[in-house]
């Protein structure tokens, strides 16, 4: 029986998991959107929302319970000047699951986690403007 099962242990060791999860939710956190397995999502999810939670007042005692978690001092304040803030007005609920389809290899259920707020145009604004310039001047000639 699988009755009051607190996690999902993904077929790794401990020391693997900690260090899975810690990777990953610093590249959630990095990216605002990573594309992973369903289970891996579900279980990374968990770990961010109560980071984001802690990441909403900025004080010396929450940043040293997150640096516990999050090794990267980049990704620390990001979390605690941009991401927190953002989220001051949620109580919770920061995190989306959108599923993808299976992955070709093993059939494995492929989603996206991503923070709710992520804007899709915030990442693309380098690659654009360039694109939107030569179409502009290829009217201009035309």
């Amino acid at each position: 029986m699988n009755h009051k099962n607190g996690f999902n242990p993904l077929s790794r060791t401990s020391a693997h998991r900690r260090a899975m999860s810690r990777n990953m939710v610093t590249s959630l956190f990095r990216f605002e959107r990573i594309t992973t397995t369903k289970a891996k999502a579900l279980e990374v999810r968990r770990k961010a929302e109560k980071l984001i939670t802690r990441s909403k007042v900025d004080s010396v005692h929450n940043r040293r319970e997150v640096a516990k978690f999050i090794q990267d001092e980049k990704i620390l304040n990001k979390l605690f000047t941009e991401i927190g803030p953002r989220m001051k007005d949620r109580n919770g609920g920061y995190t989306r699951v959108m599923k993808l389809g299976f992955r070709q290899g093993d059939a494995a259920d492929v989603v996206i986690l991503e923070l709710v707020d992520f804007n899709l145009d915030s990442g693309n604004d380098k690659k654009a403007a360039p694109k939107a310039a030569k179409k502009a001047s290829a009217k201009a000639e035309a």
